[in-house]
């Protein structure tokens, strides 16, 4: 009985050992495997230090940018405010030119009419320059210009007619008008004195006539009112007496 029971006894001693080395192997390969982890999560928590450093030195970056930014802001804004400011005076200046040079113009416009002088001094020497513009006459082509026509009707001996500047440039004959004032009432008026223009002066039977409406200023109403009835619109700009017709504008043939 005593053989075996040592023998049983040894058995177990050497299945406790093996069990033995088994877990000193696994403890062996857990202490390894901590001792990587524990070594990575250094190396990670190094890493995240950086990446914390580079954060918070992004975020200095930024906060920089952000100051910059405002105060560019606040420049543009007072730039802004400069150029505010400089557009309102130059519109009062233009504001303040443009009446200066309107009142100008009336009183010019007044003081010629006063002396009958407006369609002869400052009108008429500025048809052939027009006719060019709007009919290509050439600079030698003016075959007639005449101031103040006064003509009696052929027929109708009581009617007379008074036209300020009749000019002929080959086929076709300009009627102009001159006022130093022109309002809106003005332009049909004036048709009416074109649709009667053939009565008076038969011999321009087989001539186109168009028709110019002139004064130093001119109200925008009344250059739109006379394009739609197919007017020249004639004013003074900073040079001369011109067209102030849109570009292309066509006049209708009376």
């Amino acid at each position: 009985m005593m053989p075996i029971l040592q023998a049983t006894i040894e058995e177990r001693v050497t299945n406790l050992e093996g069990l033995m080395a088994q877990l000193i192997h696994v403890v062996t390969r857990v202490e390894l495997q901590v001792e990587q982890l524990s070594y990575e999560m250094r190396g990670f928590k190094d890493e995240m230090r950086g990446f914390k450093d580079e954060m918070l030195e992004f975020k200095d970056e930024m906060l920089e940018f952000k100051d910059e930014m405002r105060e560019f802001k606040d420049e543009m804004r007072g730039f802004k405010d400069e150029m505010l400011e400089f557009k309102d005076e130059m519109r009062d200046f233009k504001d303040e030119m443009s009446d200066s040079k309107t009142e100008m113009n009336k009183k010019w416009g007044e003081l010629a009419n006063k002396m009958g002088t407006l369609a002869e001094d400052i009108v008429a020497p500025s048809i052939p320059r027009i006719l060019r513009l709007v009919i290509e006459c050439p600079n030698d082509g003016l075959d007639s210009m005449a101031v103040r026509v006064r003509r009696r009707h052929p027929v109708e001996r009581g009617r007379m007619q008074e036209f300020d500047v009749v000019a002929m440039c080959g086929e076709y004959v300009l009627i102009n008008e001159t006022k130093s004032s022109l309002y809106v009432r003005d332009v049909d008026d004036f048709i009416r004195t074109l649709s009667q223009t053939r009565e008076f002066f038969p011999e321009y039977a087989d001539k186109k006539i168009i028709g110019a409406l002139a004064s130093l200023y001119v109200d925008e109403r009344v250059v739109q009112r006379a394009q739609k009835k197919g007017l020249l619109v004639l004013g003074m700009t900073d040079e001369a007496m011109d067209l102030l017709n849109e570009p292309g504008f066509e006049p209708l043939i009376f």
